[in-house]
């Protein structure tokens, strides 16, 4: 059987693969909800998005975080959070203060 170009059952496996990686973040996230928190956190990444459709208030967590800045204003840049949203939305940094 085949509708709008797609054969029912030809790519199942792959489905069920994308399907099992893509329910535990959907676990995590209902998780948080149930417990009165509000958690917009999408997977890690080295920089900001520059594509793709987000939320005011989702983060994106920095997977190569570096100290950085001269001495005496040293700080890590643990995050980017989305202000406005867009495509991609406006992202400023989370930065954490390393006290050097």
């Amino acid at each position: 059987m085949q509708t709008d170009n797609y054969r029912f059952g030809s790519d199942l496996p792959a489905l069920v693969k994308t399907l099992a990686q893509i329910f535990p973040r959907f676990a995590v996230q209902l998780n948080h909800l149930s417990e009165g928190r509000i958690c917009g956190s999408h997977n890690a990444a080295e920089a900001p998005p520059a594509a793709g459709l987000y939320q005011a208030g989702d983060y994106l967590r920095n997977s190569a975080p570096a100290v950085q800045g001269a001495a005496g204003g040293r700080y890590v840049t643990k995050g980017w959070i989305c202000v406005h949203s867009g495509e991609p939305g406006t992202w400023v940094e989370d930065r954490g203060l390393t006290g050097e």
